[in-house]
């Protein structure tokens, strides 16, 4: 049955909305994505990618596995309220980690009623969070590692272009038109915000206070949201532009930035477009595999270059930097 939700606003309440960035609301919709046989139209390119490494992780058959269904309910303690406005992965997972036992096992219970049953895994979960969750975050952290983190920087500036352009409406038009703006199922009206195509209702007597906005690069079309309380509301949407999120970018030309980086620096700089071991680097642009670790050793210290483990090999990935760099080198 669709419900019309809607979550009323005092002053506080209003002045208490707040955007932030979530590394775990982007971990089980990614990896429902990665489940599932489809070809998805704008994150294929990301998936072809990474489905190897995971099947080679064996991350098919764990944990998180049991966890992340590939439909319907996901526990709510896998996305703790973001304290700040970007919490590291490292913090969200000491987050989870401390989540009470009373809380967890009331999430597998409504989890159980969903499917039917838990898991084995699960099973020993209930009986012992404190025990398993620490089991569960080692998991989350070798998701990580494989499926996102060698793609944050690229993630990471999809999401922070959103909210700086919502910033500027509330800037602008005030936070009424903010909301309005979000999500077609979404509205502000007087002193509530109003929710379609929801199955259960959404009041303050279920939320806690202010509003949590998070976009996503990977929830899909639809609304998601978290209420627990004593937590604010999370409300996660999908972010603008992650359409072109895995759109080739123009080309720079290793030449442009070789009289600052030096040219072999350059030419991998420009060659990690998506991320890349030391042997299919050293493979693209013939240079030594002796000479592309030295040169990425170089470009980690300097802050442009990140690394990530992926079972026996190592991806390296452009930072945050790197993107503005060859931005800046393009223009």
């Amino acid at each position: 049955m669709v419900v019309l939700a809607e979550l009323a606003f005092s002053a506080s309440d209003l002045a208490q909305v707040r955007f932030a960035v979530s590394p775990m609301w982007e971990v089980a919709p990614s990896l429902r994505l990665l489940r599932s046989a489809a070809a998805h139209p704008i994150h294929r390119p990301w998936a072809e990618q990474v489905r190897p490494r995971l099947a080679t992780a064996g991350l098919d058959r764990g944990w998180l596995a049991e966890l992340i269904p590939p439909t319907g309910y996901v526990p709510d303690f896998l996305n703790p309220a973001p304290a700040g406005s970007a919490p590291t992965p490292a913090e969200e997972w000491e987050a989870i980690r401390a989540s009470p036992a009373d809380r967890v096992r009331q999430d597998l219970d409504h989890l159980a009623r969903h499917q039917g049953s838990l898991g084995p895994r699960l099973r020993t979960l209930h009986a012992d969070p404190p025990g398993r969750l620490a089991k569960v975050t080692e998991e989350l952290e070798t998701y990580w590692e494989l499926a996102l983190a060698p793609y944050w920087a690229r993630i990471r500036a999809v999401l922070d272009a959103d909210i700086l352009y919502r910033a500027r409406l509330a800037a602008e038009h005030g936070a009424g038109h903010l909301l309005n703006d979000l999500h077609t199922s979404v509205s502000w009206d007087a002193n509530a915000l109003r929710m379609t195509s929801r199955k259960q209702p959404l009041t303050r007597t279920t939320a806690g206070t202010g509003l949590l906005l998070i976009p996503s690069a990977f929830t899909g079309p639809r609304l998601r949201t978290r209420t627990t309380l004593p937590d604010p509301p999370q409300l996660v949407y999908p972010a603008r532009g992650v359409g072109s999120l895995w759109t080739a970018r123009p080309v720079t030309r290793a030449d442009t930035l070789a009289a600052v980086l030096g040219r072999s620096r350059a030419l991998l700089l420009t060659e990690l477009e998506t991320p890349a071991s030391t042997t299919q680097l050293a493979h693209r642009t013939g240079l030594s595999p002796a000479g592309v670790s030295q040169y990425l050793t170089a470009l980690r210290k300097a802050g442009l270059v990140s690394a990530h483990r992926a079972g026996r090999s190592v991806l390296y990935a452009r930072t945050t930097a790197a993107v503005t760099l060859l931005q800046a080198a393009s223009a």
